[in-house]
């Protein structure tokens, strides 16, 4: 670990004071030098509410093959480790673990003795004094937006942390910042979630890849950073494909920092979308440093049209909306992108498409009903790509019904069907068509007549379903939780297909 001025260790009146200043919220206090065993372990770490906030993934057998929910969510990570030149790991010495992944995003890593461990998929690093079960996630920032006030930016990724506090001694968590030769005016902190509010405490050191810090208690926690000098950091370009039935191609693409939670953010955001995509497995590091103002430009080989041409970057960790730049091509041609920075006109990021990195999942949706798993797969983290969102959706559909089980719903069906659900339609929305309560709350915000209600819910079914959105599909959602009246109803609508 390097040492420096931009090692917190000991109080600074001039920067207690700046904390003073610019953190004036009651829930955000300044502690000391934060001492293994010194502070209270009553703050529980399920006061960060990951379990609400972080979206499930099956643990899946898979087929022959075919990686496993867990193994894909995991290839997320390896993907976004790299550093440049100046960031050269330096952790080799320290014994690397590789945990099993539970549902929802979350790690267990399981130690036999005392010793330092680096986990192989998000980076984190752990000193512990006896054998302990250590329980862990990525979380996002944009939760906790308001809390961060600059001149603090984030550092690195958020995690939530679980175990018993008096085993874990130390962590060590991976910052996506370029330090080279420029950390003199630079200052770690962990920013750090309780139950009383949010705190800064002090850092132990900081090296060019990890910040560390003395266990205080477990909950929320990740690096901020406040620097007198221009910010570097690690960056990543992220792709999508839109899916539809469409010949043109329509991508986006992502700029983002090296951060976990950053492209964790991505992926919900992607899943949320009104539209379909398909993540495009290319090398996702950048080749050049990104910085804050810089513009960049995303240039087609053959051209393409870029919406916007240009971007200026900014780390958009703490946002909710995240920013992303559309390609779009008449024909679906092979073709190279690349990312320039305008200034300077270097290449930051390339990468090639061609026919085969989308034409997969189109192959996947021919697939006979007999040759998939027969899981059930439930909803899989925003990291995972959405073929296996789309395989799930197949399995409701009953191919030996043929066009039939093709043809979508009409509205006029939908609020015939409204008209003929009762009370339970929450309880059907939420169990059933796999809606959220927090769609059900957008459909109550305005006063209509409960059956606009339900025929909104329908209507969301419908939005989130896409092409799946048919009679047959709905009919073996609703056929074994619904009334007889109902049943003939629906068995009406696949007459009527």
């Amino acid at each position: 670990m390097s040492r420096g001025a931009g090692v917190v260790e000991s109080s600074d009146d001039h920067n207690a004071s700046l904390e003073e200043k610019d953190c004036p919220s009651p829930n955000l206090d300044t502690s000391k030098d934060s001492k293994s065993g010194e502070d209270s372990s009553s703050e529980s770490s399920s006061e960060s509410e990951s379990d609400n906030e972080e979206p499930e993934i099956e643990k899946t057998n898979g087929e022959p093959g075919e990686p496993s929910a867990e193994e894909s969510y995991a290839q997320e990570f390896n993907k976004i480790q790299s550093h440049c030149e100046h960031c050269n790991a330096e952790n080799k010495h320290n014994e690397q673990v590789t945990p099993r992944l539970l549902s929802r995003g979350q790690f267990l890593l399981k130690v036999d003795t005392e010793g330092v461990y680096q986990c192989t998929e998000t980076g984190l690093i752990f000193e512990v004094n006896k054998k302990v079960d250590i329980k862990y996630c990525v979380l996002s920032w944009s939760k906790y937006a308001d809390l961060i006030v600059k001149p603090w930016i984030v550092g690195g990724p958020l995690f939530d942390v679980k175990c018993d506090p008096a085993s874990l001694t130390s962590i060590q968590f991976p910052h996506s910042l370029c330090l080279g030769h420029r950390d003199a005016n630079m200052m770690f902190k962990v920013f750090h979630v309780k139950s009383s509010g949010a705190t800064l405490e002090y850092t132990v050191d900081h090296s060019a890849t990890h910040v560390k810090w003395h266990v205080s208690s477990l909950s929320p926690v990740g690096p901020v950073i406040q620097s007198e000098e221009a910010v570097y950091h690690h960056g990543a370009v992220i792709l999508y494909k839109t899916i539809d039935h469409n010949p043109s191609l329509s991508f986006r693409v992502y700029i983002a920092t090296n951060n976990e939670s950053f492209i964790k953010d991505i992926s919900k955001s992607v899943k949320h979308s009104s539209k379909r995509f398909m993540k495009i497995d290319k090398p996702p590091v950048c080749q050049k440093l990104l910085q804050n103002g810089k513009k960049y430009r995303l240039i087609s080989e053959p051209e393409a049209e870029i919406t916007p041409e240009e971007i200026e970057f900014v780390d958009g960790s703490l946002l909710k909306l995240k920013s992303y730049i559309e390609v779009y091509l008449e024909q679906p041609v092979e073709f190279k992108l690349l990312l320039v920075e305008m200034d300077s006109e270097e290449i930051v990021w390339k990468a090639k498409l061609r026919e085969c990195d989308w034409v997969q999942h189109d192959q996947n949706q021919k697939i006979p009903k007999t040759s998939i798993s027969g899981n059930r797969r439930r909803k899989m983290s925003s990291s995972l790509a959405d073929e296996g969102v789309y395989d799930k959706r197949m399995k409701q559909v009953d191919a030996s019904d043929g066009a039939k089980s093709r043809t979508l719903l009409t509205d006029a069906q939908l609020i015939t069907l409204a008209g003929k659900l009762g009370e339970e339609w929450i309880q059907i929305a939420i169990a059933n068509l796999e809606l959220e309560i927090s769609d059900i709350d957008d459909i109550r915000e305005k006063k209509d007549d409960v059956t606009i209600y339900k025929f909104k819910m329908l209507k969301k079914w419908q939005e989130k379903e896409h092409c799946n959105a048919t009679a047959q599909n709905l009919y073996n959602c609703l056929k074994n939780v619904v009334s007889i009246e109902i049943q003939g109803v629906l068995e009406g609508f696949l007459q009527e297909t």
